[in-house]
C-alpha cells in the first residue's frame, strides 16, 4: 500500500526493490498434464514515493484489447517515471486465453464471479483467491480492462460504484464521455477489491478475440490521466473528453430486445447518437413477409451492440441509454465538427481527450474545475 517507495514491495511470492521493474510468472496451479498455469506479471517500484495501482486483463480469456493496453503500459514506463508502484496482471484466465474461451474450460467457469476466491476450493476459486491474496489486496487502486463478449461489441466507457467518493475519483479521471454507474455483479473483480477499501473500476471496450488499435491509442492516454490524479505521474495532465453522462442504476438504461427470430439488419449509424423514434434494426424471415422495426425509445446512445445477423424472440439487439437534450446537443456539435468518431468505421471509439498543460495538486480531484455545464447542471 501507499508509504515509502524506497522500501521493497511484496507482491506474488517476490520482493521488488525500490527503483526496480521485474517481470515473471506467479503459477497460481496446474494442469491435468501437470504443467504449470502462469500468470504473467511485471511490477514497476518507483524510487519516489506514492501509491500503488494494479492493471488487470482477460479475466474472461477471449477479451484480448486488455491484454495489449497492458503489454504496452509495463514496456511504457520506468521506475525513474512515476511514484509509487504499477502492478500489471497480463492475463487473469490463462487457461480461458490459451483456449481463446471467455470462461475457465472444462468447468465452464467465470472467474469474474469467483472472486474473492477459496484457496482449497475449485481450480476457478483458487485462481481467483490468489489475485486477490497475492497483488490486489497490495495495492490502493485498480483498473481491470473487459471487452463484449462474441457477437458483440460495446463502446468505450467505465463501469464504477459512483456512489463510493475514490471510485468516482477514479472514474472520472479516466477520462470517458460515458460512466456506467453500478457497485457491479456479486463475486466481480471490481465489486469485491471496492469492497475492500481498494477502489476499482470496470474499462469496457470493442470486441472480443482481437486487437482494436483506436482503443489502445485512447486507452494508453487515459491510463495516463489516473496516474496523474492519483500522483503517480504528478507532473501529467489529467484528461477530460469534453462531455461526460453518468447513466444511473435505476433504469436509465436498457437492453432493446427482439420480439420475432429473424434476420437482423442495422439501421442506425453511422454515429452512436440516435434520435427519439428513429429506426435502429430490422428483423424479418427469409421471404420479407413480416418485418419488425426496433426503434430508439428516446434520443440516446447505442453503447453495446449485437453484431451476429440472426436473432431469436427475446435476443438482446444492443444496449441502449437515454441522454437529456443539453448533452445530445454537445454530442451533435462534435458530429458536426468531425471529431465524433464513429462506430462502423472507428470501431466504436470516442474522440481523443483534450489534454490541459497544468493541473494542481490539492486533496480536491485536479480535473473537478473541468465539468461541463450538463454535469452543473446535473449536480445541482
Amino acid at each position: 500500500m501507499t508509504g515509502d517507495s524506497h522500501q521493497s514491495l511484496e507482491v506474488g511470492d517476490r520482493v521488488v526493490p525500490s527503483g526496480r521493474k521485474v517481470q515473471f510468472r506467479y503459477a497460481v496451479g496446474t494442469t491435468f498434464n501437470d504443467d504449470p498455469i502462469e500468470i504473467p506479471v511485471t511490477v514497476i517500484n518507483g524510487t519516489r514515493s506514492g501509491p500503488t495501482g494494479f492493471l488487470t486483463a482477460a479475466v474472461h480469456g477471449d477479451e484480448l484489447n486488455g491484454i495489449k493496453i497492458i503489454q504496452e503500459v509495463a514496456g511504457h514506463y520506468a521506475p525513474e517515471d512515476i511514484h509509487g508502484a504499477l502492478v500489471c496482471l497480463h492475463v487473469l484466465n490463462v487457461p480461458g486465453f490459451l483456449a481463446q474461451q471467455r470462461y475457465i474450460p472444462i468447468y465452464d467457469e467465470d472467474l469474474n464471479r469467483s472472486f474473492p476466491g477459496n484457496s482449497r476450493s475449485t481450480t476457478t476459486k483458487r485462481l481467483a483467491n490468489a489475485i486477490c491474496e497475492e497483488f490486489v489486496s497490495k495495492c490502493d487502486f485498480g483498473l481491470d480492462f473487459h471487452t463484449s463478449t462474441r457477437n458483440r461489441t460495446t463502446m468505450y466507457h467505465v463501469r464504477a460504484d459512483m456512489n463510493d467518493p475514490a471510485v468516482e475519483r477514479l472514474a472520472r479521471a479516466f477520462g470517458t464521455s460515458v460512466i456506467l454507474d453500478g457497485e457491479g455483479s456479486q463475486g466481480t473483480l471490481r465489486r469485491v477489491a471496492c469492497e475492500d477499501g481498494i477502489p476499482t473500476v470496470t474499462v469496457e471496450m470493442g470486441r472480443a478475440h482481437r486487437f482494436q488499435t483506436t482503443h489502445l491509442d485512447r486507452a494508453l492516454h487515459c491510463v495516463a490521466s489516473v496516474l496523474a490524479e492519483h500522483e503517480v505521474l504528478p507532473d501529467h495532465p489529467v484528461s477530460w473528453p469534453g462531455w461526460t453522462r453518468v447513466i444511473a442504476r435505476d433504469g436509465e438504461k436498457s437492453w432493446l430486445r427482439a420480439d420475432t427470430g429473424g434476420l437482423v439488419e442495422m439501421k442506425w449509424g453511422p454515429h452512436s447518437l440516435v434520435e427519439d423514434g428513429e429506426p435502429l434494426f430490422t428483423i424479418s424471415d427469409h421471404f420479407k413477409d413480416e418485418v419488425e422495426v426496433v426503434r430508439a425509445p428516446s434520443t440516446g446512445l447505442v453503447v453495446g451492440v449485437l453484431e451476429n445477423a440472426v436473432a431469436y424472440p427475446g435476443h438482446p439487439l444492443c444496449h441502449f441509454v437515454s441522454v437529456d437534450e443539453t448533452t445530445a446537443d454537445i454530442i451533435r456539435d462534435d458530429i458536426e465538427r468531425g471529431v465524433f468518431d464513429v462506430y462502423r468505421e472507428g470501431g466504436f471509439q470516442w474522440p481523443e481527450s483534450q489534454w490541459y498543460a497544468t493541473h494542481g495538486h490539492g486533496t480536491k480531484s485536479k480535473h473537478a474545475r473541468n465539468i461541463s455545464e450538463t454535469e452543473r447542471e446535473e449536480n445541482r
